[in-house]
């Protein structure tokens, strides 16, 4: 079983950058991809990026290209989601997930999931 522990969400202008942090407990972090998801109150949940074990690839939302960079270090069990050019509608819960299927951009296919960190980004 892998535990998901997210950080450093907050408060942040418009424009301005913010890394998230999601930690992973146990030895087994290199089996699993990793993905961030993030929900807007009465919205539904969506892909913002995914890694593969290796960190060799990485998976984006069309909308967010550009901005948003996924990254991993395995000897740390932690993936990193660094976010610039921030937006109002940025706003939300993000949430960190791992899973060792391929379809990385379905929440569904993730078996594994963090408490979530709030992003607000103000105008």
């Amino acid at each position: 079983q892998v535990q998901l522990v997210e950080s450093g969400g907050g408060l942040v202008q418009a424009g301005g950058s913010l890394r998230l942090s999601c930690a992973a407990s146990g030895r087994t972090f290199n089996i699993y991809a990793m993905g961030w998801f993030r929900q807007a109150p009465g919205k539904e949940r969506e892909f913002v990026a995914a890694i593969r074990r290796s960190g060799g690839n990485t998976f984006y939302a069309d909308s967010l290209k550009g901005r948003f960079t996924i990254s991993r270090d395995n000897a740390k069990n932690t993936v990193y989601l660094q976010m610039n050019s921030l937006k109002p509608e940025d706003t939300a819960a993000y949430y960190c997930a791992a899973t060792r299927g391929a379809a990385l951009s379905r929440p569904g296919n993730y078996d594994y999931w963090g408490q979530g960190a709030q992003v607000t980004v103000s105008s």
